[in-house]
């Protein structure tokens, strides 16, 4: 059981995670996103978990990977991954791997929720609301708007953040007493993986915009490829930038490159934009 002072030595902290959450996309970069932010936050609990430098350059090591969600359902991960840290600091046999996974397999998920509820609901009532007073020249329309988005939004984020942070301790007990966190590790190793993989199928948008054949009856190079295997040239694509960043090549120097062979290939009439159906 936990004393009076624990826990408001616990809800501190989280306050302060809280508070730092809403810095999330301060520093937003395409190469890692998120990132930055979800390491700046976790800096309070990393702090009181670990002591030994080495322990500490690791833990944010470890959550300066790629990581990009809906911000105001973030506070459910950092909750959740705050309970990870706190397990990995008591546990030696802690897998750190997990971590991630964890993260990465509800990016997607809770992405597709937030969007949802956030841009599809929230901001349409208080858009609705704001904007029939705004057209009437009732300057209220501005304030309300600004409240009826952001109070709901607030006590959520922090509703989040409590409801991840318990859910995190509890279920991490039950795992390591029944001995799951093996399989926990390795299903979620897997799903991150399928969400980084169908984001670089959906996010790198090519096709070959060359024909063969007579020209009466022309068959398109795309359409065999797609036969082949669908999204060959996006896969083709995402594993020669991961390849040559594993050979310590630069962001930027891969960024320019991209930029360069994209506008040569699309000149050539090598490669173009993935037209929408």
């Amino acid at each position: 059981m936990k004393t009076s002072d624990e826990k408001k030595e616990k809800n501190r902290l989280l306050n302060k995670i809280f508070l730092r959450s809403l810095t999330l996309e301060y520093s937003f970069n395409y190469e890692r996103q998120q990132a930055l932010g979800f390491a700046f936050t976790m800096i309070p609990a990393l702090r009181k978990l670990y002591k030994r430098k080495e322990e500490m350059a690791k833990a944010l090591q470890r959550h300066l990977e790629f990581f990009n969600v809906t911000p105001y359902v973030s506070t459910f991960i950092f909750g959740l991954t705050v309970a990870m840290e706190e397990e990995n600091a008591r546990s030696k046999d802690f897998d750190t791997s997990t971590i991630n996974s964890v993260k990465a397999s509800l990016m997607g998920s809770l992405s597709g929720i937030g969007d949802s509820l956030y841009w599809g609901t929230i901001r349409l009532i208080a858009t609705g609301i704001g904007t029939s007073l705004a057209l009437k020249g009732n300057f209220l329309g501005v304030i309300l708007f600004f409240l009826f988005f952001n109070i709901p939004t607030l006590v959520l984020s922090y509703t989040y953040l409590q409801l991840g942070y318990r859910v995190g301790t509890n279920f991490l007990s039950k795992l390591s007493s029944s001995g799951l966190m093996e399989k926990l590790t390795y299903g979620a190793s897997i799903l991150g993986l399928l969400v980084i993989g169908g984001m670089s199928a959906s996010m790198i948008k090519t096709y070959v915009p060359i024909d063969i054949g007579v020209e009466d009856s022309p068959t398109k190079v795309q359409d065999i490829l797609d036969q082949i295997m669908p999204g060959l040239i996006p896969l083709g694509i995402f594993w020669i930038l991961y390849w040559l960043l594993g050979k310590g090549v630069k962001t930027t120097t891969l960024l320019i490159g991209i930029f360069v062979v994209g506008i040569l290939f699309t000149f050539l009439g090598v490669f173009g934009i993935q037209p929408t159906e």
